[in-house]
């Protein structure tokens, strides 16, 4: 029986009917198992893409990191090189000088290094509004050095020296004109200087008043001409004010028009209430040596930028009070509009 059975199923005909009713059979568990492992292929591929997107987005936040303290390095060290600038390019310096200066240059590139370092400013405007900060900083810069080389061309004269107190000294005779800036500043001095001096004081005076006004005009000119803060994308006033207070009250645009024009009106008048005040004050306290070159330095240099600066911050604040205020506008038209349309 069981030999009869055997044979039968070897027959080559019962064979194929076998293999006819297999067939469907094999077909389907194949088609099974390619969609199983197509689904253990995306699952891993899905896997892997999503570790890979987490890796990289981790690589870029450290970047990110990376480059923002490159960046506030590298602030904190040019302005360290700014103060110290004058006592590197002078020949000789006392030590008591060279103390201090070296004092207040770490200090100063400790704060610039916490005030970029951070994500949002906390004192320093307009810090993501390039080049209003940069223009500030290379126009004192430059006035920094020049008058720095013109002081070490008295001991240690060379032809670039030369050539920036010769170029120094035809700018400040030409801006020494009756109730001129300049000279307010030399009538500062007192009656029983000595002609270096007052020379001295005119070419250091006129070299950083002409610097200061390329800087606000290289300014007027990124406002006007090239669309200053928008030439790069869209403004945030909030992060680029840190010190301006949005609480106090008041329409913010009539406030920082108000801001703009004290800022427009006291950058005017400085360079010639300064030294008025200086002089008035001489008679209850001495005024201050000039003839030290590092106090004359940066007593020029700030007599002329400080007011250079509050210019180029007035006309600033007024550019951004015209950015609100035309938002606004196209705001108002629109919603006007769409008013008009569901009526």
């Amino acid at each position: 029986m069981h030999s009869r059975t055997t044979s039968s199923i070897k027959s080559p005909q019962n064979l194929s009917q076998v293999n006819q009713v297999l067939e469907p059979l094999r077909e389907r568990r194949q088609k099974l198992d390619n969609n199983e492992a197509y689904r253990h292929k995306r699952r891993d591929q899905s896997g892997t893409k999503t570790r890979l997107r987490i890796a990289f987005g981790q690589f870029e936040g450290k970047r990110a990191v990376v480059s923002q303290i490159v960046a506030a390095l590298v602030r904190a060290v040019l302005v360290a090189l700014l103060v110290t600038a004058p006592a590197l390019l002078m020949p000789t310096i006392a030590n008591d000088t060279a103390q201090i200066v070296v004092v207040i240059a770490i200090l100063a590139s400790l704060l610039t290094f916490m005030e970029y370092y951070g994500r949002y400013p906390s004192i320093v405007e307009f810090r993501f509004a390039a080049p209003f900060n940069r223009l500030k900083y290379i126009g004192i810069l430059v006035t920094v050095v020049m008058l720095s080389l013109i002081s070490r061309g008295k001991t240690d004269p060379s032809s670039i020296t030369i050539l920036f107190t010769q170029f120094g000294s035809g700018i400040g005779q030409v801006i020494d004109f009756p109730y001129s800036p300049v000279r307010l500043v030399l009538l500062m001095l007192p009656s029983n200087a000595e002609a270096e001096l007052v020379q001295d004081v005119r070419t250091a005076a006129g070299m950083a008043y002409m610097v200061s006004l390329a800087m606000m005009l290289l300014f007027i000119t990124c406002v006007r001409l090239y669309g200053w803060p928008m030439h790069k994308g869209s403004f945030n006033v909030w992060i680029n004010l840190p010190l301006f207070d949005p609480t106090r009250g008041g329409d913010i645009v009539e406030r920082l028009k108000r801001d703009a024009g004290v800022n427009i009106v006291l950058g005017a008048l400085l360079p010639f209430m300064i030294p008025t005040a200086i002089k008035a004050a001489s008679d209850m306290v001495d005024p201050i040596s000039l003839a030290n070159p590092q106090t004359l330095i940066w007593t020029m240099t700030a007599w002329a930028f400080l007011p250079a600066s509050m210019l180029v911050r007035g006309i600033a604040l007024s550019r951004v009070a015209e950015l609100i205020e035309e938002k606004r506008k196209r705001v108002y038209a629109k919603a006007e509009a769409e008013g008009l349309q569901r009526a």
